[in-house]
């Protein structure tokens, strides 16, 4: 009697292996789907950042390089907008920040906006064409740039990412 119980209790406790073979499997499929969609969203969101983080890095160097390249900078030796000797515009702040976009990133989704707002110590009004970039103005750079995630799964809806650095003109 005992053996037939084992017996019946051996051959139910099979049945049920045997029903549940491919659970494994398709439990396999949706956790390796999870992770890679959660690895891969990690990836573009570290994107995003890594933008956010040039745009932040270029608006600081632009406002740098017009910082130093004001109208009292010795510009006789100029010969291209990336000389040490030229003095700086606002399209060569632009042409700046556009050269140093790294790989991945369209530079045509860039925009750069330079302006010389307020008065210099003197008096002297900034903001006009030929006194821009007059020592003791300051200049203000804002670096926009438009991203887009790559996942279907994260907002479709470009961000915009935005950065703005302001400094005195030195020379």
């Amino acid at each position: 009697m005992f053996h037939t119980i084992r017996v019946r209790q051996a051959r139910l406790r099979a049945g049920f292996l045997a029903e549940e073979s491919g659970s494994s499997l398709i439990e396999f499929g949706v956790s390796i789907t999870l992770l890679l969609l959660i690895i891969f969203g990690v990836m573009d969101c570290s994107r995003a950042l890594y933008a956010y983080h040039f745009v932040s890095n270029a608006a600081r160097d632009a406002t740098r390089y017009a910082m130093v390249r004001g109208s009292s900078w010795n510009n006789a030796s100029c010969t291209s907008a990336f000389s040490a000797s030229c003095t700086a515009g606002s399209t060569d702040v632009t042409n700046y920040v556009k050269a140093m976009t790294p790989m991945g990133f369209s530079a045509n989704q860039l925009l750069v906006n330079t302006t010389w707002p307020g008065t210099t110590v003197k008096g002297t009004d900034c903001s006009a064409t030929n006194v821009n970039n007059t020592p003791g103005c300051v200049v203000n750079v804002q670096v926009s740039y438009t991203f887009n995630f790559v996942l279907p799964f994260l907002p479709k809806n470009s961000l915009l990412l935005s950065s703005t650095s302001k400094v005195v003109i030195a020379q």
